[in-house]
């Protein structure tokens, strides 16, 4: 009998919710895959507003060799750039991952790892200076790819899904990742083209501003 996919999504505390839900959903729906919520202790974890909490089904010790890996991203991943079991644990289980992969801030965290010196990666558009100062070459595609290393980095938050479907062709085919898009009916026609800075008005970023909650 064959060996089940194993797809570890690590959960921290003041992680974004949907970094790690989209692809989710996604990944969990293809055929032989199983879906890990793996961290420093079995537990909850709370989201970056503390809303919602998210649990932690396996400790980073026992999982040694998973098929995939989702970083995803949230306030959270800047007490991670110096955390060694999560930097150390990545940096051992890479090298036999199908795919190591980010959402968000978490390319941070594989930067901090070494993983993308030199690559081009992607990250939430608040933080692509931070990226670069960690030895990844900053761009602001939607997703970003190097499959010769392994690597895939989406940008922000909802960039996850992307990213995921694009997987889940890399994992098993085309026709697959339309499966998977039809069967959460992604089909975004959203009412308001401000998804990115370049995009948005002076008002609409002021008001983030004045929001001023960081959830990258």
């Amino acid at each position: 009998m064959n060996r089940r996919m194993q797809i570890a999504a690590v959960l921290f505390p003041r992680v974004t919710a949907l970094d790690i839900v989209g692809p989710y959903e996604v990944l969990q729906r293809l055929p032989g895959a199983t879906v890990t919520f793996v961290g420093h202790r079995i537990g909850e974890v709370r989201t970056d507003n503390g809303f919602l909490g998210l649990a932690v089904d396996a400790t980073f010790d026992e999982i040694a060799r998973p098929d995939v890996v989702i970083v995803p991203g949230g306030v959270g991943t800047r007490a991670l750039l110096e955390d060694r079991p999560v930097l150390d644990w990545l940096r051992a289980v890479h090298p036999t991952t199908r795919f190591t992969t980010s959402v968000c801030t978490g390319s941070l965290v594989l930067a901090a790892a070494g993983l993308l010196t030199g690559l081009t990666a992607t990250t939430h558009w608040g933080a692509l200076d931070l990226l670069g100062r960690l030895g990844a070459v900053p761009t602001t595609q939607r997703v970003v790819e190097h499959l010769d290393q392994r690597i895939i980095t989406a940008a922000g938050v909802s960039s996850g899904i992307d990213m995921a479907l694009r997987l889940s062709e890399l994992l098993v085919d085309e026709t697959a990742a339309r499966a998977m898009q039809l069967m959460i009916e992604y089909d975004p026609q959203p009412p308001f083209d401000s998804g990115h800075p370049d995009r948005a008005s002076d008002a609409v970023k002021q008001r983030l501003a004045e929001y001023s909650v960081d959830k990258r």
